[in-house]
């Protein structure tokens, strides 16, 4: 059997916002959907405290076929909220990420930056105080890149929101994260302050992650 995470045992704060890298295949992706219990562990456990509120964006979000209004709708209605409030708070996340002009298109009509600011706006309309992102802009073009980021700089500093994301993109890491977690086939090999990740000596504390940076194993 294959083990795609070993011994993993992390920890997060109220507030943190922890980036996780590492080479493709290192488990970032499969850290995520058991931290969303979208995937159940053979061994040990994953608690999530009771006042937690999570919510996901995936990389490349499914679009429903329905109007960008709808795709925000239908979340908010499937947690129990009623179809009247529904309503204006997908109106009010949509003008967030400035989509409320495009709220009676198809949502499989957007292009592929628009698509991730109408997952985001959904995320945002749930209210969560956790937002777990798998790669949000690795397939998006420059400018949509700004824009995602932009997004998530201004949701992190209006609300405190906590975030645990992956990325291949260290400038987005330095910009949006205060925690690093370096992951190597399954196995956390590095946990540290972004500022120490980026600015220590690593080679002799931690070598892997150290190879990482230089480009040697990513």
């Amino acid at each position: 059997m294959h083990l795609a995470l070993h011994g993993v045992n992390l920890q997060m704060q109220a507030g943190e916002r922890v980036a996780l890298v590492g080479a493709n295949g290192s488990g970032k992706s499969t850290l995520l959907r058991v931290a969303h219990g979208l995937l159940q562990v053979s061994r040990g456990s994953v608690v999530v405290a009771p006042e937690a509120h999570q919510a996901m964006v995936f990389q490349r979000p499914h679009m429903l076929r329905t109007s960008v209004l709808s795709f925000v709708v239908w979340g908010l209605w499937l947690q129990g909220t009623s179809w009247r409030d529904a309503h204006g708070r997908a109106m009010q996340a949509l003008e967030r990420v400035a989509l409320q002009d495009m709220a009676h298109r198809s949502a499989r009509t957007l292009s592929g930056g628009q698509q991730q600011r109408l997952a985001l706006a959904r995320a945002w309309a749930l209210r969560p105080n956790v937002v777990m992102l798998d790669e949000p802009t690795s397939s998006l073009d420059p400018h949509a890149k700004r824009e995602v980021e932009r997004l998530l700089y201004e949701w992190v500093a209006a609300s405190k929101v906590s975030l645990l994301f992956s990325s291949h993109n260290l400038g987005q890491v330095k910009r949006l994260a205060t925690r690093v977690i370096y992951l190597e086939a399954g196995r956390v090999l590095a946990d540290l302050p972004v500022q120490e990740f980026f600015n220590r000596p690593l080679g002799d504390s931690h070598p892997e992650a150290f190879l990482f940076l230089k480009g040697e194993l990513g």
